[in-house]
């Protein structure tokens, strides 16, 4: 996402277009899949609708907050902004998230 700062011209934005629409296509799936697997059955459907109504507020919220970002500092650093956010968000649940698939020892 950074790309398209560090990068000029508009064969880069339509490359880095292509490419966070790639990412994007191989994560959701991944992501909801992830949210299901965490939660206890009982749970699932209603960790998956939160898990969507988040997300889905997060699009409506963040494109106001990046636009006024891009109003106020330009547009790189609403996307300077939005790629630390995706980070920062990324580590987090690096953190917080536990492992569910058990590991067996080698040779069973």
């Amino acid at each position: 996402m950074a790309g398209f700062v560090a990068l000029p011209g508009f064969a880069w934005w339509l490359a880095g277009s292509a490419t966070l629409g790639v990412g994007t296509a191989l994560v959701y799936p991944t992501l909801i899949a992830a949210i299901g697997d965490a939660a206890r059955t009982p749970d699932r459907a209603t960790s998956v609708g939160i898990y969507r109504l988040w997300r889905d507020a997060g699009y409506a919220v963040g494109a106001i907050v990046a636009g006024v970002i891009a109003d106020a500092a330009g547009l790189a650093a609403a996307i300077v902004t939005v790629a630390a956010l995706t980070g920062i968000s990324g580590l987090l649940v690096a953190v917080r998230m536990r492992e569910t698939m058990l590991r067996f020892p080698r040779g069973i």
